[in-house]
């Protein structure tokens, strides 16, 4: 029962030691931040490559677990909600890489979070879900993610991981990429606006930004005149590029005289 409940949460384990290798690679000299180790296989691997590594698990049993199986002070474990854990638990001052085979549901919060501390990152993600970061505008797959990620990272796939590799067996095959941030990112606000946006892609960007006025937190009357001010506004948001949504997004800002915040 508890297998079926982790496969329908998102969570599979990898039983691919190749795959660890691979995926460790990256670790040499590092200090690494893994995120939901699981039963440890990366975490072994990680362990013979890298300087320190910082491992948070959630699930009561897999970190009694690992706690039980892996000696080495190379090894900081946690047992905590990752996104609960603080900046200093995570080590963030010391850590140089997120290495980590990501629970499938927690993918687009683990992309927002690598943007906001501005981290490079080896992931193991689902295929579909890094077919739509790495989408083009005017295409069915291109999404809030996909400007998010072309805002924020230069993005390089480094193979693809057949769903055989992991236990349970999902329904779908993986990638592994790699994620350098870029330099001046989009700020909080900015971010924001694409998103609410990016909600209504297949409207034109004046009735997007007037759809979004409730949860953008201005009054729709003045969104009005915002959104018929705005330069492209009879454009359809979808068709737009990650630049053209940015800039975009930053004259709404100048125009409700919203304070920018950096990510």
């Amino acid at each position: 029962m508890k297998n079926r409940k982790t496969h329908m949460m998102g969570q599979v384990f990898l039983v691919s030691p190749h795959i660890a290798e691979i995926e460790a690679a990256h670790a040499i000299g590092k200090n690494v931040l893994e995120i939901g180790p699981g039963q440890g296989i990366l975490t072994r691997a990680l362990l013979r490559n890298a300087r320190l590594v910082v491992g948070v698990e959630k699930d009561r049993g897999l970190y009694a677990a690992l706690k039980m199986s892996i000696a080495s002070k190379k090894l900081k474990l946690l047992h905590r909600d990752f996104f609960d854990a603080t900046d200093e638990e995570l080590q963030l001052g010391k850590v140089d890489i997120v290495i980590s085979n990501v629970p499938y549901s927690l993918s687009s919060r683990i992309i927002g979070w690598l943007a906001e501390k501005r981290m490079q990152a080896v992931l193991c993600l689902q295929k579909e879900f890094v077919d739509h970061m790495l989408a083009e505008p005017d295409t069915r797959e291109y999404s809030n993610i996909s400007v998010t990620t072309a805002l924020c990272f230069r993005v390089t796939k480094i193979m693809e991981v057949g769903r055989n590799n992991f236990r349970p067996v999902p329904l779908v095959d993986s990638s592994i990429i790699y994620m350098k941030p870029l330099h001046g990112m989009p700020g909080r606000e900015e971010l924001k606006i694409i998103a609410a946006m990016m909600q209504h892609k297949k409207k034109t960007v004046r009735n997007a930004l007037i759809d979004s006025s409730w949860s953008l937190g201005i009054e729709k009357g003045e969104m009005v005149k915002i959104a018929d001010a705005v330069r492209n506004n009879g454009g359809r948001v979808f068709k737009l590029a990650p630049s053209e949504l940015l800039e975009l997004s930053r004259e709404v800002i100048k125009r409700a005289n919203i304070p920018i915040n950096s990510v």
